[in-house]
């Protein structure tokens, strides 16, 4: 596992919050290289660009990227050079982590034939070493809006020094269905204090219009759902890890090549083990993402319409130069 940190946070007195930005696997959804990702802003930005301009206006002082070593060229051309001078502008640190198919617990040896790395909870413990301070994961190429950024930022600020006390961003079904096909939602469950219960994986949800479907079941459109928004405190790190040997002494030999360690799976069996406590809080901003290649002009159109609503600059990072 190798670590890079680039801008080093140089006020000490304020408390260090990171955004972990899970950007492993973003060159397998545009081919072989990431210089094919679509820009959907005015001036060329991508939805990863979003996404760090509210995590920093919301709070967040140090970013995190994951990614591998064998798109780290254009990973940079694309956006990190880019991304490191409006930090360093701004006081926010800088870290890129590097998921490796072979960043194994020990004792544990590659399946032949393993193509593709471990799933979101690997990616995550490619910052072991880095991560020390409260946190948040997001996917790269997700925009989840202002509002989640800052309830995320404030849940860790208030609750930095309870340990096993996470939160996740509730995003409302109808805000995050696709036009152009079916999608896969965490559907959640809360407690009276909205406390999460239970997250149910629930597929090939489609928009209807009457509101949502899957399999010729209803779907309440009003369902809180997860889209892989969470909040850490840092000892998560080492429960991450403990359930990472798990998961390799249950894992059958026919599942070997295609398995993966899932972070809202692996949060699922600690909830229900009653291990943790996840408090869900309620975003209403609309989550966009390019499931479909059909969805690029629809996300095009939503970012055009919150630069005219003023919600951001037609240079997004003008604010921060």
């Amino acid at each position: 596992m190798l670590i890079q940190i680039i801008n080093k946070y140089s006020r000490e007195n304020i408390m260090r919050t990171s955004l972990v930005i899970m950007a492993a696997g973003i060159g397998s959804r545009y081919g072989a290289s990431i210089k094919q990702l679509e820009s959907v802003g005015k001036s060329g930005e991508i939805i990863m660009d979003y996404s760090v301009h509210d995590a920093i206006n919301a709070g967040f002082n140090k970013i995190i990227f994951i990614i591998r070593e064998d798109i780290k060229e254009d990973f940079m051309e694309v956006i990190g050079n880019r991304i490191e001078k409006i930090c360093s502008k701004n006081n926010v640190e800088v870290a890129y982590a590097y998921q490796d198919l072979n960043d194994l617990p020990e004792g544990v040896s590659l399946p032949d034939g393993r193509k593709k790395p471990w799933g979101t909870g690997q990616a995550v413990l490619a910052c072991r070493d880095i991560i020390n301070e409260p946190f948040a994961v997001i996917n790269a190429d997700d925009y989840y809006g202002k509002e989640s950024f800052v309830n995320i930022h404030e849940f860790l600020i208030s609750n930095s020094s309870k340990e096993k006390s996470y939160c996740m961003s509730g995003f409302i079904l109808k805000n995050t269905l696709s036009e152009n096909g079916g999608v896969t939602r965490g559907i959640c469950s809360v407690d009276e204090n909205d406390y999460l219960t239970d997250v149910e994986e629930t597929y090939n949800i489609v928009k209807t219009k009457e509101g949502a479907e899957t399999e010729g079941r209803k779907i309440d459109v009003n369902s809180y759902v997860s889209m892989n928004m969470w909040g850490f405190t840092p000892e998560y790190i080492d429960i991450l890890e403990d359930g990472f040997k798990e998961f390799f002494d249950k894992l059958s030999e026919d599942k070997a090549l295609s398995s993966e360690y899932l972070i809202p799976i692996h949060i699922g069996g600690l909830l229900e083990d009653g291990k943790i406590s996840v408090k869900l809080l309620e975003t209403h901003d609309k989550w966009f993402g390019i499931t479909y290649r059909e969805d690029l002009d629809a996300v095009i159109k939503s970012f055009d319409e919150l630069i005219e609503e003023g919600v951001y600059s037609k240079d997004l990072f003008e604010d921060m130069r």
